[in-house]
């Protein structure tokens, strides 16, 4: 196969796994949570598991077997870069803002007067 079809098909995979990597972040980590953090957070754990995927299907198209030590390798980085993502997720969501009640210093109770109709109060 001409070296040049694999490397348009080496991008193709990359673009598409950096689309695949983000929506399956979105959904299990929770978009709330992607959106409190910075986006060079998420452009270099999304764009190094692209990058460990297609580095992955590269070794293992290059050798006779595919399971060889690169692949496995490979195999090894996602998952860190998975723990990563995993770590940077559960972070977030420890320190996201709660903004129910925060500002009246009450602790979120909230109290509720019943007045009847036609009476004042003094």
């Amino acid at each position: 196969m001409p070296p040049f079809i694999l490397r348009l098909a080496y991008v193709s995979q990359f673009l598409l796994a950096l689309l695949a990597v983000i929506a399956l972040w979105e959904h299990a980590g929770g978009a709330g949570h992607l959106d409190l953090m910075p986006w060079y957070t998420k452009l270099g754990l999304t764009a190094g598991m692209a990058l460990v995927t297609v580095m992955g299907t590269a070794s293992a198209v290059a050798h006779e077997r595919a399971w060889n030590a690169k692949t496995i390798a490979c195999l090894l980085l996602a998952l860190i870069l998975a723990g990563g993502m995993a770590a940077a997720t559960y972070y977030y969501h420890l320190h996201e803002s709660d903004d129910t009640g925060a500002g009246d210093g009450e602790g979120g109770v909230a109290t509720s007067l019943l007045i009847a109709p036609g009476k004042t109060r003094i």
